[in-house]
């Protein structure tokens, strides 16, 4: 028989085979176009926010499309922040979590890729036999117990005919970036949980010493009290009257000194250490803190590929859609082939002798005849999968623009509310003093006093909250819009190529 046609034949398989492994069952991914809007909020944003004289009241103005700094907490200006940040993104267990997730995930992927290539394998079998005494022994000394030493090295290959592997490995290497943008969402929000941590506790420190203050003025005023009573000016009523409002007033520190240490214990855990460990964390002062006058404002357009958990999801509908290709290569024609080579001799010295070498060559190619279905309802299952994760996609896309609108309104409102407290305390302050002036000259009864009293102890309280709604508006805004992790240069190698 003629080798030409044997030959043409075997070439024939081989051009079919790779022809067949050029094609990828399944859709391609697409990344979805961003909500087709120019804007975030339904209103014209102002030109700039409103200014109040004094700490943490400057006016600000939005920078539109402006690069947003990777160590975005350093705009505050303060080096205790700056350590506290640095101290959680270095030691918080969370985040230490989620590196060892995205090396899982990475290593994951590079098995999967490992899988398109051919595996070899190699054995060596010593076994000892007997054979029966009925049995003729193979051996030419005729004995019956033997050892017999077997080396073979096994090939096994795989073609990817429809691509399902290739469509496992764009599924795998899609679950590593979405670890990998998880990953940077944990550390956003642990950056944002810092900075905010420390401005509520700044916050609660400046309330506690304010309310601290109050409570010395108190006892002057009821000293001042008791002298106009011993004078026969007052009488006990306005006496108890200001033991009263002094134990009102000592009565806000205790919810303050509680508050402030579940805030230091907070700080603690967040930057990696105990409660126990609280004292050695720095004190933010909050009227230290700057005011950045400018503050970056994305376009509306780059905001999905800016938000760490937009191209988390965005990753989880990639491997959705690698999934459906997995379900129908499944369904189509597989190809195995194995090829093993070796040598059989009674001692490891003959294994290389002549005679004593074996080899095999198989192919197996099959195709699914009938399953009940199972395969194509598979199919279903990875084609609503990735239909839920389409949905689960633009879901995040309209939490995120709410959370850059919701954030803006936030900005422009607490700075109205900071100008209106400062004009409140100024107020408070101002009627304290006239009332008082007026009381200690006899033209007023006590309680004018004890009201204005009352006014000017909340209109200090409220003017730290605002100062510290202020500075909190400005970490929220930096989180919606991503923290700038494309901007930074030690990016794992998933989101080098991610940027915006």
């Amino acid at each position: 028989m003629s080798r030409g046609p044997m030959r043409v034949g075997s070439l024939c398989v081989v051009a079919a085979i790779v022809a067949l492994t050029g094609c990828t069952a399944g859709p391609d991914f697409r990344v979805p176009q961003p909500p087709a809007v120019d804007r975030y909020t339904a209103q014209d944003l102002p030109a700039a926010t409103a200014g109040t004289p004094g700490p943490g009241g400057e006016a600000q103005r939005f920078a539109l499309d402006a690069p947003v700094d990777p160590r975005w907490w350093q705009a505050f200006g303060s080096g205790a922040l700056d350590r506290l940040v640095e101290d959680a993104l270095a030691r918080n267990p969370d985040l230490q979590s989620a590196d060892a997730a995205l090396e899982s995930a990475r290593a994951l992927a590079q098995a999967q890729q490992a899988t398109l290539w051919p595996s070899a394998d190699l054995h060596l079998q010593p076994t000892r036999q007997s054979i029966a005494a009925s049995t003729s022994s193979p051996l030419a000394s005729g004995a019956s117990i033997y050892t017999l030493h077997t080396a073979q090295l096994n090939i096994a290959y795989s073609p990817d005919l429809f691509g399902g592997g290739r469509r496992q490995v764009e599924n795998a290497r899609a679950q590593a970036k979405t670890q990998a943008f998880q990953r940077e969402a944990a550390r956003l929000t642990l950056a944002n949980g810092v900075v905010a941590t420390a401005i509520q506790e700044a916050s609660t420190r400046a309330q506690r010493d304010a309310v601290r203050e109050m409570v010395a003025l108190a006892a002057e005023q009821l000293d001042a009290v008791r002298r106009q009573q011993a004078a026969g000016v007052s009488g006990p009523a306005d006496v108890a009257a200001q033991e009263a409002a002094q134990a009102q007033v000592a009565a806000l520190a205790p919810p303050l000194d509680k508050q402030l240490a579940l805030l230091r214990d907070q700080l603690a855990v967040l930057t990696g250490r105990t409660p126990a460990e609280a004292n050695d964390l720095p004190e933010i002062d909050l009227r230290q803190l700057r005011m950045p006058a400018t503050l970056p404002l994305s376009l509306p357009s780059h905001l999905v590929r800016q938000r760490p958990d937009v191209r988390a999801a965005e990753a989880q509908l990639e491997a959705a859609n690698a999934q459906i290709g997995v379900a129908t290569a499944a369904r189509l024609p597989s190809l195995n082939l194995t090829a093993n080579l070796g040598a059989s001799a009674l001692t490891l010295g003959q294994l290389g002798r002549t005679g004593s070498g074996f080899w095999g060559v198989a192919g197996d190619l099959a195709q699914p005849l009938f399953d009940a279905g199972a395969l194509a309802r598979r199919e279903e299952a990875a084609r609503a999968g990735e239909r839920q994760a389409a949905a689960q996609y633009r879901s995040t896309v309209l939490a995120a623009f709410q959370n850059v609108a919701d954030t803006l309104h936030a900005i422009e409102a607490d700075a109205r509310a900071l100008l209106l407290a400062q004009q409140f305390d100024a107020a408070a302050e101002r009627s304290w003093q006239i009332a008082r002036g007026q009381w200690q000259a006899g033209a007023v009864a006590y309680p004018a006093v004890q009201a204005a009293q009352q006014a000017r102890v909340q209109a200090g309280l409220s003017l730290v909250q605002a100062r510290a709604a202020r500075h909190a508006d400005v970490t929220a805004l930096f989180q919606a819009l991503g923290g700038g992790w494309w901007e930074r240069t030690d990016l794992p190698p998933e989101l080098v190529a991610q940027g915006r």
